[in-house]
């Protein structure tokens, strides 16, 4: 069976179509007896697909986060082309079968999804279809119907009322009476939690939902963040698999996706992504309305962006921080001769203008050649580090009378005073004796 193989391989090849129904996107069942089963009899497949409708069935080595092949694939371009995306609220991951449009499912997301099928020649956008967790009496009640990037929901769809939504909001792109369009806001995440479909999804999922709730509850955002479960949305083998639907920083609605995701990326996500509009590159899928070529270029720019800021940066800081050791160890080696800094009263030595073709280099040569005797009092040094009252040190031209004055000149100085005193005593104790 051509389904069954894709599956395995989780190929993600364009389609021709405009629409996607995200559980049927690697193949339309003709027979579905052949490969689906329900929620408690589930679809098997090389022992990765189905096995069970738990969370925990299977183990964290072989399905989990730290199964072998987790972050060894490349990410980016992995998400196929589409421009709309609408999440059906029904029920929870226990119940869905591996594919919702089997005949064993209830009516409503098995029509819906037939429909959209049916009218997919006759939708001017590319549209997938998902499940996502609902309960009545909640913001996501069983019929809900959420629409991404137009960012508004219908309430309570019954699988009578399925034609008729299909055609007017899907086909002719306007509105469904009786129903009333609500404007969403805030950001909408959603985590591929299908575990009859595949363990994977189903072993990363969960704890990947558990630690946003804790995230946004942590950072405050109920409310304005919502997250759900989802079925199948496409690349088992990058679970878990997560989607994030929201503004961006210039208000544009957006739907990032993301693969590989552990618990640990959860907070970058929600401090990052939702917080501030930027991605997690080093997880990044793909974008709804870009093709996959387009989400490959549009990585490349970021990275190469970020890489030039970054090395922008890292060069600035690396210069400043050169020039305060050689403007430092300058003002070290020239301070006997030059007396080249000004204080905390603001007192600048006479001619301390830099000279305007001094070369950086001979600065630094200089700088090297510092002896050790020459040493900076530990207050002067904690001035130049930028402590209270520090100073800047400059290179004068002319070097005073006083500040080039050797510790020896000093000793001689003291010695021709001190044998003057003397010869002056000698001379007055001759007089009186005398």
């Amino acid at each position: 069976m051509a389904s069954n193989n894709r599956d395995t391989e989780d190929t993600m090849t364009p389609s021709s179509s405009p629409i996607t129904v995200s559980d049927t996107l690697d193949s339309y069942p003709t027979d579905p007896n052949s490969h689906i089963g329900s929620a408690s009899n589930s679809f098997q497949n090389e022992s990765l697909l189905g096995g069970g409708n738990e969370s925990n069935n299977g183990s964290d080595g072989e399905f989990g986060f730290s199964r072998p092949e987790f972050r060894l694939i490349r990410l980016a371009g992995t998400v196929q082309y589409y421009e709309r995306h609408v999440f059906l609220c029904y029920k929870n991951p226990s119940v869905w079968p591996p594919r919702i449009e089997a005949a064993e499912f209830d009516r409503l997301p098995r029509l819906l999804a037939a429909a959209l099928l049916a009218r997919k020649g006759d939708m001017k956008k590319e549209t997938r279809l998902t499940i996502c967790e609902g309960h009545d009496g909640t913001e996501t009640s069983n019929g809900d119907v959420l629409i991404f990037p137009d960012m508004i929901r219908y309430r309570r769809l019954t699988h009578f009322d399925v034609d008729t939504f299909v055609e007017e909001v899907l086909v002719k792109d306007g509105e469904w009476l009786p129903g009333t369009p609500e404007t969403l806001k805030g950001s909408y995440v959603f985590v591929c939690s299908h575990a009859s479909r595949d363990r994977r999804c189903g072993v990363c999922g969960p704890p990947l939902v558990s630690r946003f709730r804790r995230e946004i509850e942590l950072h405050g955002l109920q409310g304005k963040v919502s997250i759900s479960p989802c079925s199948h949305i496409g690349g088992h083998k990058y679970a878990g698999n997560v989607i994030i639907f929201g503004p961006n920083i210039n208000g544009e609605v957006t739907g990032h996706w993301y693969g590989f995701v552990n618990p640990e990326d959860v907070p970058a996500l929600v401090e990052h992504h939702i917080g501030k509009g930027e991605t997690a590159d080093w997880i990044w899928r793909g974008q709804m309305g870009l093709s996959e070529e387009e989400q490959k270029k549009s990585l490349e720019q970021r990275l190469q962006v970020s890489g030039e800021i970054n090395a922008e940066k890292s060069t600035k800081e690396l210069t400043q921080r050169q020039m305060n050791e050689v403007n430092t160890a300058t003002c070290g080696s020239q301070l006997d001769l030059i007396g080249c800094c000004q204080g905390e009263g603001n007192s600048y030595c006479q001619n301390s203008a830099l000279p305007e073709n001094i070369d950086t280099q001979d600065a630094d040569e200089r700088a090297v050649k510092v002896t050790p005797e020459k040493k900076i009092s530990k207050k002067l040094i904690t001035q130049l580090n930028g402590g209270k009252g520090a100073f800047a040190c400059r290179v004068c031209a002319m070097p005073t009378w006083f500040e080039s004055w050797e510790r020896e000149d000093t000793f001689a100085a003291l010695a021709v005073a001190c044998a003057a005193v003397s010869v002056f005593v000698a001379y007055s104790c001759y007089k009186q004796l005398g």
